[in-house]
């Protein structure tokens, strides 16, 4: 399949030729995203965004949070949102439920987080036999710096040959998002189902218990939406209609004036 996001050779001569100097349409077509890549990528971006709606309907039905094995109404809890409950049991301070979508919410939910498992289990095989995360996302000795980072969070937009390989500090971030965050919101998720603390009692147990495990399965959440809040506004600020092309068609299309 050949591995992803390598840069083109020769670019440097396709930029500088002065026959193509005069047309400033020319543009240069460079293998960009390889396929199992851009496959992964959108069907776990669609089901990421399944969660993300089912979550918060879960969350509405009870939107108070605790720390340690047990947590109900009757408990004083860690913190809560001030929003109406879609549950009249829950007390919420408001004198009105919205409707309850919870059936239908945890089943879709369920089902999002199975496809996200096994499509992410399948990108890191992938990943670790064609070596796509040594060549493309380990970054290089010595690349990263305070400039770069500082640069990346005040949102400078992306150099011309950002088209063709990822810079130290969104390697890092890929490599955080991959490696820690996804799994860490899975453990989570997975020791909030009973079936789950039955099999294996001492992984819920590390978290703090079932109550804990919500708690941080909420900010590991939080955590992956702002990660995909500050990728899309990247995406956008970098050149939408290039950078979502090339991760439909697999090829990344460069201007002479600009990339």
């Amino acid at each position: 399949m050949g591995k992803d996001l390598k840069g083109p050779p020769s670019l440097a001569g396709l930029m500088y030729n002065p026959q193509m100097a005069d047309s400033p349409t020319s543009r240069v077509s460079i293998p960009r995203h390889a396929l199992l890549v851009r496959a992964t990528h959108w069907i776990s971006a669609a089901a990421f965004a399944a969660l993300l709606v089912t979550g918060i309907e879960i969350l509405i039905s009870h939107p108070r949070f605790y720390w340690g094995e047990a947590g109900n109404v009757r408990m004083t809890p860690l913190f809560q949102f001030p929003v109406p409950s879609s549950r009249s049991s829950v007390p919420t301070g408001y004198r009105y439920v919205l409707p309850d979508q919870n059936g239908w919410s945890r089943y879709l939910h369920f089902q999002s987080a199975w496809l996200v498992v096994l499509t992410g289990l399948l990108y890191v095989a992938w990943g670790m036999a064609a070596g796509h995360f040594r060549g493309n996302l380990v970054p290089k000795r010595g690349s990263v710096s305070w400039d770069a980072i500082a640069a990346h969070l005040r949102f400078r937009r992306p150099g011309p040959e950002e088209a063709w390989v990822y810079n130290p500090v969104q390697r890092i971030a890929y490599l955080l998002v991959i490696f820690v965050l996804f799994p860490l919101v899975v453990w989570t998720g997975l020791a909030m189902s009973p079936g789950f603390v039955s099999a294996l009692p001492a992984a819920v147990t590390l978290l703090g218990g079932q109550q804990s495990a919500r708690t941080l399965h909420l900010f590991v959440s939080a955590v992956l939406v702002l990660f995909a809040l500050v990728h899309v506004a990247m995406v956008i600020l970098a050149g939408f209609r290039c950078r979502v092309g090339a991760m439909i068609t697999g090829r990344a299309a460069s201007s002479m004036e600009d990339a």
